[in-house]
């Protein structure tokens, strides 16, 4: 992964922290929520299939963002809290090369195999 991508996805979590902060909930609901997408790990006990499915559920940017916008049209904060939650989740991820999910296997993404050194 590029140096710009990873400075891309760093300014988007930084979006996440400043559009939580607007929120009415202390800092310390962040730091526990952030790794919370990460359940969606769990479709992996079903196959990689279903696993690829519910991971990149639980981090795609897109739906994220609608999340947060419906929170918003419905002056919702735990629904906003939801969207940037996996929003910001989304962008650390990718920070650290962890990209959606193809269904042949945990470790290959759309931004490359993961643990392959080759990546960039």
């Amino acid at each position: 992964m590029t140096q710009s991508l990873k400075l891309e996805e760093l300014l988007m979590f930084i979006l996440g922290i400043y559009l939580f902060n607007l929120l009415p909930y202390d800092w310390w609901w962040f730091l526990v929520l952030l790794l919370l997408p990460d359940i969606g790990m769990i479709g992996y006990f079903f196959g990689n299939k279903t696993g690829a499915f519910v991971y990149n559920v639980f981090h795609h940017k897109g739906i994220a963002l609608v999340i947060y916008l419906f929170g918003v049209y419905l002056v919702n904060p735990l629904i906003q809290l939801i969207g940037i939650i996996l929003f910001a989740h989304s962008a650390m991820d990718r920070i650290m090369g962890y990209g959606l999910k193809y269904d042949k296997g945990f470790k290959y993404t759309h931004l490359g195999e993961i643990g392959n050194k080759t990546d960039g």
